[in-house]
């Protein structure tokens, strides 16, 4: 599958992946990790939906430019990470989880949360869990749930894409 992401324009990365997250056993998640292991700050950045880290390629070369450590990861179902094929288990939990486990098995510290769209859904409830990891918060166009019902429009633009039969948001004609 690796070879589908060949040549990309302003993607000189290696892939990089992790298995064995603690919860996630046969599941490869992969990830970008660029910069000093020992910079002040980590620049760690979480992708929206429907993209994936390839979305951070050029703030990834600002951040380790600056002589920071750069890490954005592809959540399972995007990327290069692995895609399981039931749908039933993409739930928010079981992303926020993959995360959390993921923080945790490369023992990020000082990180700057970069998040965007779904990922700052998913990524602005990591810092309660160990709020000792992280500094700082860039927040880019996503919303800040306050634990209230979600409003009739999400629920009606939610069951239409529910009764799409494809949703193919690489087509562009």
């Amino acid at each position: 599958m690796d070879d589908r992401f060949a040549d990309l324009a302003g993607w000189p990365y290696q892939p990089r992946y992790v298995e064995g997250l603690k919860g996630y056993d046969g599941l490869r998640m992969h990830y970008v990790d660029e910069g000093p292991r020992d910079a002040k700050a980590t620049f760690l950045m979480i992708h929206g939906e429907p993209s994936w880290a390839y979305l951070f390629r050029k703030m990834i070369k600002v951040f380790t430019g600056a002589g920071h450590r750069a890490v954005a990861v592809d959540m399972f179902g995007f990327g290069r990470s692995d895609k399981p094929t039931d749908d039933e288990t993409y739930t928010y939990h079981f992303h926020r989880g993959a995360l959390l486990a993921f923080v945790e098995k490369l023992d990020l510290r000082n990180i700057c949360l970069v998040v965007q769209d779904w990922g700052g859904v998913l990524g602005l409830s990591l810092p309660m869990e160990a709020p000792a990891r992280y500094t700082r918060l860039i927040v880019m166009n996503t919303g800040l749930p306050a634990g209230e019902e979600a409003p009739a429009g999400f629920a009606m633009w939610r069951a239409f894409n529910c009764s799409q039969p494809d949703l193919n948001v690489g087509e562009t004609g």
